[in-house]
Order: C-alpha cells, then sequence, then structure tokens
C-alpha cells in the first residue's frame, strides 16, 4: 500500500491540479512499481507560506527580499 505525502505552500492550488497531481502520481507508482491503484494513497498538505523555509528563513520573508530587490 503505496502512501505518498506532497507538501506544497497555501498559494491557491487548485482542486483541479490536486486532482491531476493525485493522477499523476497514482499512474506514476502503477507504472513504475506495478501497484494497484485503488492500494495506492496520496495526501496533498498545504503548508502556510510563513511554515515553509529555505536559505536560513521563511519562504514569505525569502520573496519579500526578492521583491525588495527587483523594485
Amino acid at each position: 500500500m503505496p502512501y505518498v505525502n506532497i507538501k506544497v505552500t497555501d498559494e491557491g492550488v487548485t482542486p483541479e491540479q490536486k486532482a491531476e497531481l493525485i493522477r499523476r502520481v497514482t499512474d506514476a507508482l502503477v507504472e513504475v512499481l506495478g501497484k494497484r491503484p485503488e492500494h495506492t494513497h496520496i495526501v496533498i498538505d498545504e503548508v502556510p507560506l510563513e511554515n515553509w523555509g529555505f536559505d536560513r528563513t521563511t519562504a514569505k520573508a525569502f520573496r519579500e527580499r526578492q521583491a525588495d530587490k527587483r523594485a
């Protein structure tokens, strides 16, 4: 029973995009590993931008710095 957890920032991912992610990831597991779609679980977690970090800061602060550089 494969379980896949996809984490994305909460920036307006549409229900259609989520459905497409679920379909494509499931198809990959079927094709590559021979897993049955009805036994494959995909979970999409939306993480607030201020809770996502990289480069020693939050994604929100990083993007704000990038916007300041462009201004």
